[in-house]
């Protein structure tokens, strides 16, 4: 179903865009961002609030977690390309010292630094799993979340719509299969009728996670046959390669397999999650509607509260 879009003028992702937007960093996909763009990411932000289940537990993460966690998790598996490391100098304070100093004299001090005990969070929902692991036996009724994180995955691209370091906003239920797929199912046409009212094309398409060698091939090909993500698609650079501004993932029982989280009778719980992408939304507003929030169109301005 694709959602309608007001006959506005489109503003071109260029580098004029870019510079009204955002202030270069020297590294391709981290950017600061100006008032102009935070003002609409926080109005997005208000906007999903205004879908939150009275029950959902409200959990703000940081953009780091445990490395022993993710490890777990099967991320190595599945996108080790994608994964950011937190790495230091370690050792005595005149060994710290003399890696420091290797760069007064041309060297390389990062030949010295160390993994940490910390990765960077590449999704909003991984921190989830473990700490629901340490809570029991999960009720009858299940467990909603409303979860948002700085995170990182490592794929530098001058593109707007894909960022290193990014905001993902995600509402994550745990439960039984049929609340997982009842969940996803109301929060396809949830996310259609945001879109609808942000005045943003869309469409609705099967997706695939961006899983890396051969075997994530297969995964791949097996994720899509057995329709386990949705991804909701916003032309920002054009018709023919659309952008995924939305996702909505069912992960069957793997975390639940993984983490040893079960229900009351002992069975695996199953787990999705309907995810966000809030610079991807706020570069898609910008791109629909112009660089001038005050001629956006008076729905979409009402919608968020501009």
């Amino acid at each position: 179903m694709d959602a309608p879009v007001s006959p506005v003028t489109r503003a071109t992702p260029d580098a004029t865009f870019a510079a009204t937007l955002f202030r270069t960093m020297g590294v391709d996909g981290v950017y600061g961002r100006s008032g102009l763009y935070e003002n609409v990411v926080e109005r997005l932000a208000a906007l999903i609030t205004e879908y939150r289940a009275p029950e959902a537990e409200i959990l703000r993460l940081p953009p780091v977690m445990s490395r022993s966690d993710l490890e777990r998790s099967g991320y190595l598996k599945s996108f080790p390309n994608l994964l950011g490391c937190v790495c230091a100098l370690s050792g005595s304070d005149a060994e710290i010292m003399a890696a420091a100093q290797r760069h007064e004299t041309g060297g390389d001090w990062t030949a010295s630094l160390l993994p940490a005990d910390l990765v960077l969070t590449p999704a909003a929902c991984y921190p989830i799993y473990p700490m629901v692991a340490t809570r029991g036996p999960v009720p009858a009724g299940g467990l909603l979340f409303d979860v948002a994180c700085d995170c990182f995955r490592r794929e530098p691209s001058r593109q707007l719509d894909r960022l290193q370091s990014f905001r993902m906003r995600e509402y994550v239920r745990i439960g039984t299969a049929d609340q997982i797929v009842g969940f996803r199912t109301r929060w396809i046409e949830t996310g259609q009728a945001i879109a609808a009212r942000l005045g943003l094309a869309c469409q609705i398409a099967p997706a695939n996670d961006p899983f890396f060698g051969r075997e994530g091939r297969i995964k791949a090909i097996s994720q899509v046959q057995q329709a386990l993500k949705f991804e909701l698609l916003v032309p920002i650079y054009g018709e023919d390669k659309p952008t995924a501004c939305m996702s909505f993932n069912y992960h069957r029982e793997h975390f639940g397999l993984t983490w040893d989280i079960h229900d009351t009778t002992g069975a695996p719980i199953h787990t999705g999650c309907a995810a966000f992408g809030m610079d991807r939304l706020a570069v898609a507003m910008f791109a629909t509607h112009g660089l001038d929030t005050a001629d956006w169109p008076a729905d979409v301005r009402a919608a968020l509260r501009l």
